[in-house]
C-alpha cells in the first residue's frame, strides 16, 4: 500500500527537477541529437530536427547550456562556426533518455 499524499509536494521531487531540465518541445530531441552525433553545428541540428525555428532552437540551446547539459564552442573564423556537444552532466542524463528510446522501440505499434 502506498504512502499518504497529505503534505507531499511534486515540486520537491527529483522527478520534477529532471522534468524541469528537459521540459519543452525540442529539448529532449536536441539532447538525443547530441547523444548520437556530437559535436553538431546549429544549422545541422535545425535540419535534423525539422520544423523548429531558429529562435526556438537558439532559446532551447541557451537553456540547456545554462542548466549545464550542453556545451557551446565558438571558433573564431569567418563565417563564425559554433558547435554544440553534451557536457559530462548532459551525458549522464543520456542513460535515462536511452531507456525511453528502448521503451519506445518495444512498444510502438507494428513492432
Amino acid at each position: 500500500m502506498g504512502r499518504g499524499i497529505e503534505g507531499a509536494s511534486f515540486e520537491g521531487t527529483g522527478y520534477s527537477y529532471t522534468l524541469s531540465l528537459i521540459r519543452g518541445k525540442h529539448k529532449m530531441s536536441i539532447l538525443y541529437c547530441l547523444m548520437e552525433y556530437q559535436p553538431v553545428r546549429f544549422n545541422e541540428m535545425r535540419r535534423y530536427l525539422g520544423g523548429v525555428s531558429d529562435r526556438t532552437l537558439s532559446r532551447s540551446l541557451k537553456e540547456l547550456e545554462a542548466d549545464g547539459l550542453v556545451a557551446r564552442r565558438e571558433y573564431p573564423q569567418i563565417p563564425p562556426r559554433v558547435e554544440y556537444s553534451l557536457t559530462e552532466r548532459g551525458a549522464s542524463l543520456m542513460e535515462v533518455l536511452d531507456l525511453l528510446c528502448v521503451w519506445g522501440e518495444r512498444n510502438r505499434p507494428g513492432v
